[in-house]
């Protein structure tokens, strides 16, 4: 919810800074860019961390400076404080990804898939919660309470963060045997049943969170088309979002130039609107069917045809905007696209860390998360930027990146589906097997408690 709410805030809050503080739109498109510049400089750092010192201190680190930056960002005087402040916070949102890293070791086969989709909903609720506050703080108070009303969820956190549990798995790899068995029995207690009888055993590495491992062969490919498929996503995504309150400000969606057949945007300064607000709210909402849809498609078609299905189909609904879509038809393909993008992009969550073992899986979340920010860097340019000049050429960009994330979907090497989750690759494992007997009537039973198969 934090990291959506975040998000969210850069397409609200740009228009009124345009007009409070003159902005031209390259500054209102740098000031977005510099939280993606901030979330891409940090994520595979976060990931290291993750990887080598667990998803909780990573969690809690990032979680709590973009706390505490986000709190300062709202007291900024001037356009030069909230572009240094605001990309603090986006090097903070750099670990928010990590949090399906931790969900998802915790999570046994058969529900992996649906419960990874239903984390989705609360980005989806953070990003309606952001409108639905906007609507409130922005018309009345201003844009810097709601920048300080945008941390709720952040505090929660703050609040809650000593209750989160490490990942059994991380504790397994790293040798801690003790940790891992203490959160196999609180899990069991917490589920009313008992563990089982055996012992349990780990594959110790010590080499854990190097890019390098990402590209040996078994994974060299896989790593590749993950990065490019997070980058259409991220592109697209953050387009589509920023290109909302664009378009929604213009009294029609384009006007012809004179003697010329290209169509451009009117906008300039104009603040956003009740009606503004409520068209944004539904094209929001938008996530939410988009995220049933791919809980209906993931275990049907499998994780790959599922993210390849919404990217084209996201394409498909860029088409009509080339025809000068009046507002209500804008809305309607608006909503569509974003409930694709936001389903195709929540799959690849799930596909990322089902994919890569624990020893990297961090890191490949991280890095994959580092090449959207790249996306997400470059998106502004063309969605507040090159728009003005073009809204052809714009809708071209968005429409040919999703035509190569489709195709990049389909020669994915590997399906995941229903597929447990590795530990270690065989290239990177210098085993070192350790075995911990539970109690003295484990110790006799020929029974083995892998962590693997833990549920």
């Amino acid at each position: 919810m934090a990291d959506a709410m975040e998000m969210m805030l850069l397409s609200i809050v740009a228009p009124q800074l345009r007009c409070d503080w003159r902005l031209s739109s390259w500054k209102v498109a740098f000031l977005t860019a510099v939280v993606f510049i901030g979330m891409m400089v940090s994520s595979s750092l976060w990931g290291n961390i993750s990887d080598k010192y667990g998803r909780k201190v990573c969690l809690v680190l990032c979680m709590l400076w973009t706390l505490y930056f986000g709190l300062l960002s709202a007291f900024a005087p001037v356009y030069g404080w909230i572009l240094f402040l605001r990309g603090l916070v986006g090097f903070g949102l750099g670990g928010a990804p990590q949090s399906v890293t931790l969900y998802t070791e915790f999570l046994p086969v058969k529900y992996r898939g649906t419960s990874i989709i239903l984390l989705g909903s609360f980005w989806a609720m953070g990003a309606v919660f952001e409108v639905l506050l906007a609507m409130l703080v922005m018309p009345t108070i201003g844009w810097k309470w709601l920048l300080a009303f945008s941390s709720i969820p952040l505090l929660v956190f703050a609040a809650a963060c000593c209750w989160l549990p490490e990942s059994a798995r991380f504790d397994v790899l790293r040798g801690r045997e003790d940790k891992a068995l203490n959160t196999l029995k609180r899990i069991a207690a917490a589920n009313g049943t008992c563990m089982p009888k055996g012992r349990l055993v780990a594959n110790r590495q010590g080499n854990r969170g190097r890019i390098r491992d990402l590209f040996i062969p078994e994974y060299r490919k896989t790593t590749l088309l993950i990065w490019f498929i997070w980058f259409c996503n991220a592109f697209s995504y953050y387009g589509l979002v920023l290109l909302t309150t664009e378009l929604f400000q213009s009294e029609s969606v384009c006007s012809v130039a004179e003697n010329s057949m290209e169509p451009r945007c009117s906008l300039g300064c104009k603040y956003l609107t009740i009606h503004d607000y409520k068209d944004l709210l539904w094209t929001t909402i938008a996530e939410f069917p988009g995220l049933l849809v791919s809980l209906w498609m993931i275990d049907r078609i499998g994780r790959k045809k599922t993210m390849a299905l919404s990217f084209l189909i996201f394409s498909v609904c860029i088409l009509p905007l080339y025809a000068c879509t009046q507002r209500t038809l804008l809305t309607i393909f608006i909503f569509i696209a974003r409930a694709c993008i936001s389903a195709g992009w929540q799959v690849a969550y799930l596909y990322t860390p089902e994919v890569f073992p624990t020893a990297t899986r961090s890191i490949a979340i991280g890095t994959s998360s580092g090449l959207a920010r790249v996306g997400a860097l470059t998106t502004p340019f063309v969605a507040q930027v090159l728009l003005k000049s073009s809204v052809s050429l714009t809708l071209s960009m968005y429409l040919i990146c999703c035509l190569l994330g489709t195709a990049a979907c389909l020669v994915l090497p590997m399906e995941t589906t229903g597929q447990s989750l590795q530990e270690s690759t065989q290239a990177t494992m210098g085993q070192e097997k350790t075995e911990r007997p539970q109690d003295s009537q484990a110790a006799e039973s020929p029974a083995t408690c892998v962590i693997n198969n833990t549920q």
